[in-house]
């Protein structure tokens, strides 16, 4: 696998349409907000260590060339695209831009390295719900106080990148040996792994299977964008798969939602647009929005009916839903030849038909990639899936047939660890310490667009 460090690649810049004089990896993790929200859990701006904008914008810049070729294919004006670092910084940031942009300001306080053994052993652990975190600590001695304190916080980690547990459970933690931590979380349902060492590199970003029933033309259409005139039908709850029909909608397809019945309100404190919250808000916005419960039958019918014009269908359940509900490749693409079934899971098939539950730091771990509590591989994996759709779309083009693909957390870790390099570049422009004042800044003003709260544009431009 190719190593990147810091070379961008064709058709990407450092800075695009901001304007500032960002001359590097570092300047654009400064000025663009990242080494702000990966420093809340420390208490001051820290850069996040590795390329990281520079080899998000280097997917995004590959994936903008397949499109280009889509739509070549498709009969659309388009030659070339481009896209920046500073557009991928703030792509990885949208979602706290969001939340800080929605409300009032909240209040970060530092918090949330991984867990520590006895032995000196780092480990993350993730819990579905409260119950098994209560019953998890509760097995390692820990105190009810502290044990309800921690987990609203350790519940929205991912949300505000900060995660400041009680001290009695970190000192639990370390007064008990791994073995120990390991029997209490098999023993109540948590999740729990060892930062490996080393680091995990050898995963392919994603897996693509071809799929033999022919069909599926992709007429010529009027528009501007590569992916104008197709349908994504997107059943994801997570933000792996609701980026990458976010970026999918930026390339131009029309991306319908399956979202379940009204459940549960937010908890108080959540930052909100309209009654929805500001963090999905950044990744739904622009999506057609279709109610329906698919664990009924009456639900599947919809989303059988929705994917017979579709030409994409994204999902992030578990494995072995989709067939146990005749909604895997083989029924779909009898139903709409030409599909392009695509799979966003948290670990693939890595850790066996039953993985544990995961999240961005557990997978982080288990990867052994340098910490942060921002989703960076969350939105990596996003633009991962979002390049490895409009490929199996340009092979659909050619060959007229669909493809079954997957990606996962875990081989979006596997790749930012094969080509990630030091951060060497000096420091030239001033750090931001605030996303309020960044949303507001004129020099951001062409890349940023006020929707309820402020979101970035789409990270690409397409020149015909």
């Amino acid at each position: 696998m190719a190593r990147v460090t810091s070379a961008l690649c064709d058709g990407a810049s450092w800075a695009g349409p901001v304007d500032l004089p960002l001359a590097g990896e570092i300047d654009v993790q400064a000025a663009c907000g990242l080494m702000h929200v990966n420093g809340r859990r420390f208490g001051a701006p820290r850069r996040l260590d590795l390329n990281y904008t520079c080899l998000l914008a280097t997917e995004l810049g590959e994936t903008g060339a397949v499109a280009v070729e889509l739509g070549r294919a498709r009969g659309i004006a388009v030659r070339e695209s481009t896209t920046s670092a500073a557009q991928a910084a703030l792509l990885a940031v949208s979602q706290y831009l969001a939340s800080a942009t929605a409300g009032p300001e909240i209040i970060h306080r530092p918090g949330g390295a991984p867990l520590v053994s006895v032995e000196g052993i780092g480990y993350e652990i993730e819990a579905v719900d409260a119950a098994v975190w209560r019953r998890f600590w509760d097995a390692m001695g820990a105190g009810p106080p502290a044990i309800a304190a921690g987990w609203p916080v350790f519940h929205r980690r991912e949300h505000t990148a900060t995660c400041p547990l009680p001290a009695e459970l970190g000192l639990v933690a370390a007064r008990t040996p791994i073995d120990r931590a390991e029997q209490c979380a098999r023993g109540t349902g948590m999740a729990l792994v060892r930062v490996a060492h080393p680091p995990l590199d050898d995963l392919a970003p994603y897996t693509a299977h071809p799929l033999g029933i022919p069909g599926g033309d992709l007429a010529p259409v009027d528009g501007t964008l590569p992916l104008s005139g197709l349908r994504v039908v997107e059943c994801c709850r997570r933000d792996h798969g609701g980026m990458t029909g976010h970026l999918l909608g930026f390339l131009g397809a029309t991306v319908v939602r399956v979202e379940p019945p009204v459940g549960e309100p937010p908890a108080g404190g959540v930052p909100m647009v309209g009654d929805v919250p500001a963090r999905e808000h950044a990744l739904n916005r622009g999506k057609r929005s279709v109610v329906a419960d698919v664990s009924t039958p009456s639900g599947r019918a919809v989303v059988g009916d929705l994917v017979s014009t579709a030409d994409v269908f994204t999902h992030d359940w578990p494995a072995g839903r989709a067939e146990a509900w005749s909604l895997d490749a083989d029924a779909l693409t009898a139903v709409r030849p030409g599909l392009v079934h695509a799979h966003a899971t948290d670990w693939g098939a890595a850790l066996g038909p039953w993985p544990p539950p995961g999240s961005d730091p557990i997978v982080q771990a288990h990867a052994g990639l340098p910490p942060t509590l921002m989703t960076v591989v969350t939105v990596y994996a996003g633009v991962i899936l979002a390049r490895a759709i409009t490929t199996a779309l340009v092979h659909r083009a050619e060959h007229h047939t669909g493809h079954r693909l997957e990606s996962s957390l875990l081989s979006a870790a596997a790749t930012l660890n094969a080509r990630r390099g030091a951060c060497t570049t000096p420091l030239s422009v001033p750090v931001c310490t605030d996303l309020t004042s960044l949303a507001t800044d004129p020099r951001f003003a062409k890349a940023l667009t006020h929707d309820g709260c402020v979101v970035p544009t789409s990270p690409w431009s397409f020149h015909p």
